[in-house]
């Protein structure tokens, strides 16, 4: 019994000092290249739409992002996947302009929808599911994005399973998905 009280008070000790964590479990560090990375890109994205350069301005602009990705710079960028960061990134760059292509072509296929005498014919609306094979949370979010960009198609729901269920206008709308645009998501984030 009394070895049992010495544990309970050695075990209040011991959270009273903020050691209740195992001893062979190193103390959790705070990462500082997720914080660095998303003050930068706030930064630029701030004086990319501000246009204001002077010095005021750009304190402002410094002081908001220093507090905001203090607060949150590591849900942006988990600290164990930025390895590979950049190569992700620029395989990314290399998807936008097709992507901005197929948001062109969709955009020219709504348009064709809208001024052709027999649209309501034409249009048919529909809610259809798939199951995506991309597995990680920015490449899910990227493909969830990237169907609502394209005009004719929204992203009703996805889970973190890759389940999808998509609002399309027409059948022509929904033949492409997941298609192409799947398997380029999957390798600009090295999941293919």
């Amino acid at each position: 019994m009394e070895a049992l009280e010495q544990q309970e008070k050695s075990l209040e000790g011991s959270r009273e000092s903020g050691r209740d964590r195992p001893a062979n479990r190193p103390p959790s560090r705070k990462r500082f290249g997720p914080y660095l990375v998303t003050f930068l890109i706030m930064f630029f994205l701030w004086i990319l739409l501000s246009g204001k350069f002077d010095p005021f301005h750009l304190t402002l602009g410094v002081i908001s992002c220093a507090i905001v990705s203090f607060f949150s710079g590591d849900l942006l960028f988990d600290s164990p996947r930025m390895k590979g960061f950049p190569r992700s990134w620029w395989r990314f760059l290399l998807y936008s302009p097709w992507l901005l292509y197929q948001i062109f072509l969709a955009n020219l296929h709504v348009l064709f929808l809208t001024f052709h005498p027999k649209m309501l014919d034409l249009i048919d609306p529909q809610i259809f599911r798939f199951r995506s094979k991309l597995r990680g949370d920015l490449a899910l979010v990227t493909f969830a994005n990237s169907i609502t960009l394209t005009p004719g198609t929204i992203t009703i729901y996805v889970s973190v399973d890759g389940d999808f269920s998509v609002h399309a206008i027409d059948q022509q709308s929904k033949q492409g998905l997941p298609g192409e645009m799947e398997i380029r998501i999957a390798r600009a984030f090295s999941e293919g």
